[in-house]
């Protein structure tokens, strides 16, 4: 028998018994929590795993969903730094901004930030065993986005800014994947081992279902979005740093 929704006030609560009570409530059947009054508490969703819906009012500290693989987790709120963290499956919905390293090291499920991301975004991504990871942030990114990226894909939308991205080092060490960002993007902001390509129709039409799905979870009208005014973003090779090693 489905258990109904689970409601915790996380106000002056320790992360420990925080996530313990979480921990337990899934455990038990439950399908829906609702988290209210976080304020940095850290580790919320590691490590979760089933089909569970959670609802953060506040917020959350670092490396929220790490290792997560399955639940959707939405935030009312902004989030601090390593969201997605080594995520492996599951969906994160923040509504607001988000600290740095954003995604690290993430090989599977989805991230979606309303706002704008710190430094670091989608640092060592990767694809893992089929699975594919998708960052998408609405605002802007600080330097080094998609840093030794190893598979997966972030978008940048850049909604309400100038320009999505103006730090350097884009795909610094990119080796895998692919970073695609509204607007036109100057080269010389490419990291070592990035280089830009032609945004094409068959890319458009590829990413249009995660365009489209990005814009529903935030009320946002997707057309103005559905063109080919994009920078994509890809590696050299992948092995960007061969070159800087000896072989004997």
């Amino acid at each position: 028998m489905e258990v109904e929704a689970l409601v915790i006030d996380a106000k002056g609560m320790h992360y420990t018994p925080l996530n313990r009570k979480i921990r337990e409530a899934v455990a038990s059947g439950v399908k829906e929590i609702i988290l209210n009054n976080v304020l940095g508490q850290r580790f919320i969703c590691d490590g979760l795993r089933g089909d569970v819906k959670i609802t953060i009012n506040g917020v959350p500290g670092g490396d929220l969903g790490m290792f997560m693989s399955g639940p959707e987790c939405e935030i009312f709120g902004d989030a601090e730094h390593a969201p997605g963290n080594t995520m492996d499956e599951g969906t994160l919905v923040i509504h607001g901004t988000a600290g740095d390293a954003v995604a690290h090291s993430m090989r599977g499920g989805k991230v979606f930030v309303e706002k704008n991301i710190g430094y670091r975004g989608g640092i060592h991504m990767k694809e893992y065993q089929g699975k594919h990871p998708v960052l998408v942030v609405g605002g802007t990114s600080h330097a080094f986005l998609g840093e030794y990226m190893a598979g997966g894909l972030i978008l940048v939308l850049g909604i309400g800014h100038e320009a999505a991205v103006r730090d350097r080092g884009i795909g610094s060490g990119i080796h895998g994947g692919e970073i695609v960002i509204r607007g036109d993007v100057n080269e010389k902001l490419l990291g070592v081992g990035a280089k830009k390509v032609g945004f094409t129709d068959e890319d458009l039409e590829r990413l249009t279902p995660v365009l489209n799905e990005f814009c529903e979870r935030f009320g946002i009208d997707p057309s103005p979005f559905l063109d080919t005014s994009y920078s994509r973003i890809i590696p050299e090779s992948s092995r960007p740093f061969a070159g800087n090693y000896t072989w004997e």
